[in-house]
Order: C-alpha cells, then sequence, then structure tokens
C-alpha cells in the first residue's frame, strides 16, 4: 500500500516486551515513557515525511499525536491484531486510511485507564465545578479532552504536591496511588479524590511488591541472584538500541 521511499518510525512504551523493543530497535525506533513521550515523538518527526507506529498502548500515542496538532480523526489509523489474525491484512485499517496516517496505533491500551469514561467527567463537574480534573494520557482522548490536566505520573504526583490549600481534585489513575495522594494531600487542606470509583488494579505493578523487592536485595547481598532474568543476545541488542535512543535524547536536542 505505501510506496517503497514512505519510512515509518515506531515507538514503543517502555513498559513492553524484550521482543517489542528488539523490533523497534532494529526499525531504527525508540521507547518512551508517559514522561517522556512528547520528546520522543518530537524526535521522530524530525527525521521528516515519516510516519509513527505507536505501541502498544493506543490512548498514550493518539492523546501525544493529538498535543502535537495532528488530526488525529483523520490522520491516526489503528491497526488491530486481533483482527489480522482474523486475516484483515491491514489489522482492520482500510488502504486509504493507512496511506492518510501520520501515525499508526496499536491497539492496545492500560487496562486501569480505560475505566475513566468521559462521563466520569461531567458527573465531577456537576457535583462540584470548582473540582479540577486530573488525568493519565493513557485515559481514552474523549477523557483527556474533557480534563483540565493530564500528564505523566510524575506529573500528576507534582501537580497534587504542588496544589494550594483549599482546591479539589478529581484523579484519574491507578486508585491506591491517588489514595496515597489523597492522604497526603489532607495535612495540606487540599481535597483529593479518585474520578471514578469502578476500578481494578494493575496486575502488572502488583507483581513487584516490597516483600518480593526486599527478597531479592537480600539476595544480592548474600552473594544469590534469585530469579534471574535472561535475554537472548538477538533480542537483548536491538532491544538495548531502542533503550540507548530514547536516554540520548534530551529537551535541547531536538
Amino acid at each position: 500500500v505505501l510506496g517503497p521511499e514512505s519510512r515509518i518510525v515506531p515507538i514503543t512504551y517502555v513498559n513492553s516486551t524484550a521482543a517489542i523493543k528488539a523490533f523497534v530497535g532494529a526499525n531504527g525506533g525508540a521507547c518512551c515513557t508517559s514522561s517522556n513521550a512528547d520528546l520522543v515523538f518530537d524526535w521522530a518527526m524530525s527525521q521528516g515525511d515519516v510516519r509513527i507506529l505507536f505501541l502498544p498502548d493506543q490512548h498514550l500515542g493518539r492523546n501525544t499525536a493529538s498535543k502535537f496538532g495532528i488530526d488525529v480523526a483523520r490522520h491516526a489509523a489503528l491497526y488491530d491484531p486481533k483482527l489480522a489474525r482474523q486475516g484483515e491484512p491491514l489489522g482492520g485499517m482500510t488502504p486509504d486510511q493507512l496511506v492518510d496516517a501520520r501515525v499508526i496505533l496499536w491497539a492496545g491500551h492500560c487496562s486501569v485507564h480505560k475505566l475513566f469514561r468521559p462521563e466520569h467527567c461531567d458527573a465531577i463537574r456537576e457535583q462540584s465545578p470548582r473540582t479540577k480534573i486530573i488525568v493519565h494520557p493513557e485515559c481514552c482522548k474523549e477523557v483527556v479532552d474533557k480534563a483540565d490536566l493530564a500528564g505523566s505520573t510524575e506529573f500528576i504526583i507534582r501537580t497534587i504536591e504542588e496544589a494550594p490549600a483549599g482546591s479539589r481534585w478529581a484523579v484519574g489513575t491507578e486508585v491506591h496511588l491517588v489514595h496515597r495522594l489523597a492522604n497526603e494531600a489532607a495535612d495540606r487542606g487540599v481535597d483529593v479524590r479518585i474520578l471514578s470509583d469502578c476500578q481494578c488494579l494493575c496486575t502488572t505493578m502488583y507483581r513487584i511488591d516490597q516483600a518480593h523487592l526486599l527478597w531479592i536485595l537480600d539476595g544480592l547481598a548474600e552473594g544469590q541472584v534469585r530469579n534471574r532474568i535472561q535475554v537472548h543476545p538477538e533480542v537483548r541488542g536491538p532491544a538495548l538500541e531502542a533503550l540507548d535512543r530514547m536516554l540520548a535524547l534530551q529537551p535541547s536536542s531536538v
């Protein structure tokens, strides 16, 4: 569908497998976090007439593209791997959608942030017009558009920590983080609540807890390496390239 001169620069969220990072690194792409997605996007777009393949979280990709002035309704195409496995050659995209796309989004999402909906923002506005809404960019674009602020976990934490006494906040991100922020903010006279009480836990985050981290560290102190993770050299090399490209980027370099 695309001509031989067309270039696609892949970007993967850092919470992805080594194999995905290797694919991205081997094809000239880079990793990103929710904090530096803008920086990595800018780096990719600065390479000229390119399309960006963003994976695996479609919402972070869509929201970041929108911040760069891309009309995502017209120039973002969604590739669904499930449809591809069912025989759809372009994963549900039409040839015209692919040609018009400046950003190709992988049809993945965060199981926590997908549960925040635009109607939750509407309910907050109705119940407490003074309350500011701040959400993570892995929420869908409709939620981000209705929020007062959107940004990475670091951005959310910093915003709440710097919030003035008497302010009220509804936060759209992982529930335990919101509860911790709420407890810490209460002493400063800042009211913090979660955007919606209908939440699921992040199973990925809960694979790493304090008890098991301590167990690993105790083992290292005793000269024992527990649960060693080994990555095949053919995967490790290009995966490291994707990480190194991200780490090499500085705000002044793009």
